[in-house]
Parts: structure tokens; sequence; C-alpha cells
């Protein structure tokens, strides 16, 4: 089967920015890992009693373990992704526990207590993306499941009050000046690199 131009395009700018996050140093890694904490602290999204959704590394993507930590020590109500069943795309999230009730997904992503009640995006306030590239008008790139951009759906018929609050966690290399843009992409609000927090909107209400 013959890709159309716009599936080649991304095909094309998927492998560059997997090399481009590669090519990241550990040395850079490890600074951004405590660097990203002092920003999201400084922007007073780790708030006791928010619920707050972040993810397991993967593959490259800038580690926010430390993150999680932090906001766990600060009470935070901190959620992880499940993947459901083959054939479909909405995540679920379950509450981080201070149990040791870890497996691995299909993918080899580690996920928590997923024998635990879910909840979808729209209850969460907040929720930290992993990404591939994004652009100056706040679109992102993923990896191309469609997990993310099934499971946020809902936002693209909302005009005002919108939760959760996204904000894509990346490297600097991994910044482009645009993104093809389809349909059914939903903008992120702020992306948060090891040098600064971009914002894309102004924040919504209840954040």
């Amino acid at each position: 089967m013959i890709s159309s131009p716009l599936e080649a395009t991304k095909t094309g700018l998927r492998r560059q920015l997997r090399a481009a996050r590669a090519s990241v140093t550990a040395e850079t890694r490890r600074k951004a890992a405590t660097l990203i904490v002092r920003l999201a602290l400084r922007a007073g999204w780790l708030r006791q009693g928010r619920r707050i959704g972040f993810y397991m590394p993967a593959k490259g993507e800038l580690d926010i373990t430390e993150l999680l930590t932090r906001a766990m020590a600060m009470r935070v109500n901190c959620f992880l992704p499940v993947v459901p069943q083959a054939r479909q795309r909405t995540l679920g999230f379950t509450r981080m526990t201070g149990r040791d009730d870890w497996t691995h997904n299909r993918y080899g992503i580690p996920e928590h207590a997923v024998w635990r009640p879910k909840i979808r995006a729209r209850r969460l306030d907040i929720l930290f993306l992993p990404l591939l590239g994004f652009d100056q008008q706040g679109y992102r790139m993923g990896m191309g499941g469609g997990y993310y951009d099934a499971s946020l759906a809902f936002l693209r018929h909302r005009k005002c009050w919108q939760r959760p609050y996204l904000v894509g966690i990346a490297f600097e290399a991994q910044r482009l000046t645009a993104l093809p843009v389809d349909p059914w992409d939903v903008p992120l609000d702020a992306v948060l690199t090891e040098r600064q927090i971009y914002r894309f909107r102004p924040p919504r209400a209840r954040t």
C-alpha cells in the first residue's frame, strides 16, 4: 500500500523526531528530570488534592518519575494510564498507591494497579503527556497509536470550561515550527521542557 503524502510526511517526521530524542545525552536527561520538577512547582501545578495524570517513560521519553515522586510526597492524587484491550483506544487511569502493584502492558510499559477502578481523562485536573514532537501552535505528535487522541476527543466539543489542562513533556530537541494537523488533533495547553514552559493559551477555569 502506498502512503498518502501526509502519511509519508508524518512517517518521516516521526523517524526524525525519534532520532532527535535518542540523541539527547544521558547528562541532559538527568538534568532535565530535575529541572522539570522545579518548573512545575514554579507553575503551581502540583497542588494537594488535584487529580493529575502522569506516564511511565519508555523509548527515550523524558523521565518524569522524579516529578511523580514529588507530587506523591505533596499528597497530590496521582494517576497513571492503563492501555485498554486490543482494538480499543480510550485510556483508563488508575490512582497511584503505596503498594507495589505493578505489571507491564503489551508494549512493555509499566502499569500500576490495573485491577483498581479506573477513571477517564475528563476527571483529571492536569494531564502530563509524552510526545515525539510539538510545534509553536501547541500541537503534539505522538507515537501513532492514537490512545491520547481517542481519550481526549471530548475536548474538541467543549467551548468554555475544559479539563484536564494538557501539558506535554519533551526535550527542546523535539520542538518544531509546525506539524501536520488532522481534524481530530487536540492542541496542548502547555509544554514543559528542560529549559522552560511554553504556554499556548490562558489557563482554563478550575485547573
